[in-house]
């Protein structure tokens, strides 16, 4: 579902990109080409500021935004997603934030308030509170930062992360072509 949201802002898509038709775009949200967005994924960019404003929700292109992942901003804060950067199932990404290029952020994971640099592998069931974290950072299951927290015993990406979070790419980019010629079916 795609709507508007009380300040009368509509979603930008673009026509390149896929978003499944359970999933809900609303608001100042701009979809870049070839994302894919998948069922029951909630992009939600309707808060404002004192000032009556708001950033908009950024979703770069080839990115994947999967199933039941959740995107929102506390008082209309930029959330800007990077671009060939996966966010996996049921993730809860929560602004202000800013994911770099090719991040993964693993299946339950909450990101809030921070910004993720590029090539940083965050997995599942991990959360990032107020912390940012340089390129090229591994979070393994569970970690939990928070502002303040000690990198000094945060792993650096290794080869295997990139190959894994390259191949979750490759599949969305497939999905998006697949989805996008069944297009007539539906």
């Amino acid at each position: 579902m795609i709507r508007r949201n009380p300040n009368g802002d509509m979603p930008q898509i673009h026509p390149g990109a896929y978003v499944d038709n359970t999933a809900i775009i609303c608001g100042k949200v701009i979809i870049e080409d070839n994302v894919y967005v998948g069922p029951y994924a909630v992009i939600r960019a309707d808060e404002t500021n004192e000032e009556g404003d708001m950033d908009p929700i950024i979703i770069r292109a080839n990115s994947n935004i999967q199933d039941g992942v959740v995107i929102h901003s506390k008082d209309g804060g930029l959330v800007d997603i990077g671009e060939c950067t996966s966010i996996a199932h049921r993730s809860i990404i929560h602004g202000p934030c800013k994911i770099g290029n090719r991040v993964f952020i693993g299946f339950n994971s909450v990101i809030f308030n921070c910004e993720i640099g590029d090539g940083c592998a965050v997995r599942h069931n991990a959360v990032i509170d107020g912390c940012d974290l340089p390129a090229g950072f591994y979070v393994p299951s569970t970690m939990q930062l928070s502002k303040g927290s000690c990198l000094d015993e945060v792993p650096r990406v290794q080869a295997s992360e990139s190959e894994f979070s390259e191949q979750v790419i490759t599949a969305n980019h497939e999905l998006v072509k697949g989805y996008k010629a069944l297009s007539n079916e539906f």
